[in-house]
Order: C-alpha cells, then structure tokens, then sequence
C-alpha cells in the first residue's frame, strides 16, 4: 500500500518531509540594519581576535602589581579610541578609563576608589596587587579563526553586534521563503461580510499568512479561490511556477467538491494525503520540482496543527536551520485527559513547578473547529491512542511552541 493510500503517523509522515525537502534556499546579502531576524547563510568566523589590545575593564590607574612604590608619578591620560606612546615603569602610573587601551609595562588597573591624588602623583591604597586585575587580555572576547555562529542561526541583537564589531556592514543571509496561501471553497465569505445561509468567514488564510510572516517569510499571495476545478488548476498551477511552498486550505478530504486532492496528483508527486492524527487527518503534502506544495484541512486548528508540525519543519530544512525537527519536551499532565483513537496535537498551556518540572493544562475543548483552543496555547501535547483516560501526573511529549514561563502548582 502506498503511503498516499494509507493513514501515516505523524512522525513517518515528517520523515517523508525530510526525505523530501532537501534544497536549501540560495543567499542574498542585505544592509547590517536590516539583518535582525534573518538567518545567516554562512558561519560567522573572526577575522581578529577581540579586544586587538589588553584593554581595561573600569576607571583608574593602570601600574606595575609589585611596585612597592609609596607615590607614582601620573604620566599620562590614557582614554578610550587612543593609544598613548609611554610606558609604564616602577614609580610611574598612567590614568586609565573603561575600555582604553593598557599601556606597555602595565599590568594592573588599580580601580579609581582605591587611590588618592596628590598633584600628578597617585597614592595606591591596595595592599594586595595581583597581576591581571581589570584587565581584558587580546583575544578573550573571541580569537582570530573562531567560528562564532554557525550557518542557520537567527540573527537577533547579540548576533548583530559581533556582525558589527567584525567589521560586517552587509551580510549574506538566507533568501525569505516565498510563500503563497490559498483558501478555498464556496461557503467562505470575507471578514467584512455577512455570512448568507451556510456559509462562514475565511478565518484561515489570514492565520496562515500572520504564521508564515512571524516565519520570516515573504508572503507574495494571499486569496481565496472557489469551487472550481479549472479555476483551481490556473490559479494553483500559477502559485507553483512563483512559490517555494503554497499552503492550501480546504479541498482535500474526501467530499465531491474536495478538489484540490485530485488536482494534486495531476500536478506533481504527492507523498501523503492522510495522517492517523487529530487534528489534521487530511494533509496533503506534494512536491513539484522545487516547490513544496501543503494541503491543509479546512478546520482552522487543524490548519494551524498542520503548520506548525509539518509546513514549519519545511521551512526550518529549506532555511537550512540545524535543528528543523519540532521541539519535544517531556511534561506530566496537570488534569485528566480523554483518551483518543489517533494521535492526538492537544493545545495546551505548559507551565513549570518550583522544581523545574513542566505541567501541562489544556485549553479546554478541543474539536478541531474552535479556534479558541489555540490562544494562549503554548504547546501540543501529543496523546497516544488509547481506549481509558490519562490520569493527572501522567507523563507526555509535547510540542512547545512558545517559552514555557509561570508557576504550576502541582495537582
């Protein structure tokens, strides 16, 4: 039996999107201020080592540690952005601020507090000098040839700067994923529109763009398409000749107007169409040529569980992120939990004890339709089938989608 024929596992089915999904995304160099949240497409390596020159660490006077002398002539100012052509000897000091450079002979910085001034001579009041204190030596930020980030990284504010401190006014990062979003089928009405007898508003498309955008992807279309096999034959077939990935909702289960299943087929290599899971047991996952193609129920939280299992994962390989799988963390279950007859994505608060131990707490009901079970949640516990309840304390896997913060007393 084909694995298009058959209800797969979600943990099979996201092998086939590894199998599947192996071209990376090419690189494209932006303007270091518009590299914060971008990915980085090659290792950051430094070029020097950091700070070039020992530097001290606070205000004061940079001296000899066992000079025994009572008085040291001040010899020079020695400021940040300069380096000053003296050197220290016993008997002499040189006034130092915060991150200057230490002048040649100088092995110490005695902190500012510690001294009294007496004309252009320092008094130390420091018994115990000891060589090295304050004092950053070249390289102990980071040496020449270290790899300091690795290809995949998110670039955020830390990143930014050792892009800076290196001399990186432009940066080669990871092309945005292009990425399309479809909504189909004849009930949808826009959210300014009264829905008629039968019919809702399109709540999944615009869930699915805000969850592509907060990816870092560029979304070049976003629409709705009708009932209408040839209508959707251009308008799919369009998607694909100018996508990376297409989301579809809608039109993929197994109705007389679930279109998008058969068009699939016609259109490329379709790799799974059912997944022994809850939500989502109607996903559909197609590739043709470089472009991913991902058929999501129509059900909004199914189409939301769909994207952060399975299209996420996609786009983490494609971005070429070291570690695409969805996170898994191990919880204990802080209520009673109905048994289920699939594999079961339960949204879910996690919080953790005083102890470090993560509780998790659904967020009510949870039928694949109420897209109220998905705010707040910062999880998805994964329920394996079984035919009697989960029981509180219970261990369980979960998804953690969100920082886990807050206190959970235990039940």
């Amino acid at each position: 039996m084909s694995t298009t024929d058959r209800l797969l596992p979600p943990q099979e089915a996201l092998d086939i999107v590894f199998r599947e999904v192996n071209e990376r995304l090419p690189a494209e160099q932006v303007h270091l201020h518009d590299a914060g949240g971008r990915i980085l497409a090659e290792p950051l390596v430094a070029d020097r080592d950091l700070p070039p020159f020992p530097a001290s660490t606070m205000d004061g006077f940079a001296v000899i540690a066992d000079d025994v002398s009572p008085w040291r002539e001040i010899i020079g100012d020695q400021y940040a952005g300069d380096m000053l052509d003296i050197e220290i000897t016993e008997g002499t000091a040189a006034r130092i601020m915060t991150g200057a450079p230490v002048p040649k002979g100088a092995n110490t910085v005695v902190p500012v507090e510690n001294t009294e001034l007496r004309d252009d001579h320092v008094i130390i009041n420091d018994d115990e000098l000891r060589e090295g204190v304050n004092i950053r030596p070249v390289g102990s930020d980071l040496r020449s040839g270290d790899i300091l980030i690795e290809a995949g990284a998110v670039i955020g504010p830390a990143e930014v700067g050792l892009l800076a401190s290196l001399g990186h006014a432009r940066v080669n990062v990871v092309r945005k994923p292009r990425v399309s979003v479809l909504s189909t089928g004849d009930e949808l009405v826009e959210p300014d529109q009264e829905p008629g007898p039968g019919q809702i508003r399109d709540s999944n498309r615009f869930s699915l763009k805000v969850a592509a955008e907060a990816f870092g992807c560029d979304v070049i279309y976003c629409g709705h398409g009708p009932d209408d096999e040839d209508s959707l034959r251009t308008l799919v077939g369009d998607l694909i000749g100018r996508s990376d990935v297409v989301i579809t909702s809608g039109g993929v289960s197994v109705g007389e107007k679930d279109l998008l299943k058969s068009l699939f087929m016609e259109l490329g290599n379709v790799h799974f169409q059912r997944l022994y899971m809850k939500p989502g047991k109607p996903l559909n996952f197609m590739t043709t040529g470089q472009t991913l193609v991902f058929g999501l129920p129509g059900n909004p939280v199914s189409a939301l569980v769909g994207f952060e299992v399975f299209i996420k994962t996609a786009l983490r390989i494609i971005t070429g992120q070291p570690h695409p799988a969805p996170r898994l963390a191990t919880v204990r279950l802080a209520e009673p939990v109905q048994g289920s007859d699939r594999i079961e994505y339960m949204r879910a608060v996690v919080t953790s004890d005083d102890q470090g131990a993560l509780w998790a707490r659904t967020t009510g009901p949870q039928q694949s339709a109420r897209l109220m079970s998905m705010v707040g949640a910062n999880a998805f516990v994964q329920i394996a089938p079984r035919d009697h309840d989960y029981q509180p304390d219970e261990v369980v896997e979960a998804i953690i989608l969100a920082p886990v913060t807050g206190s959970e007393p235990r039940p």
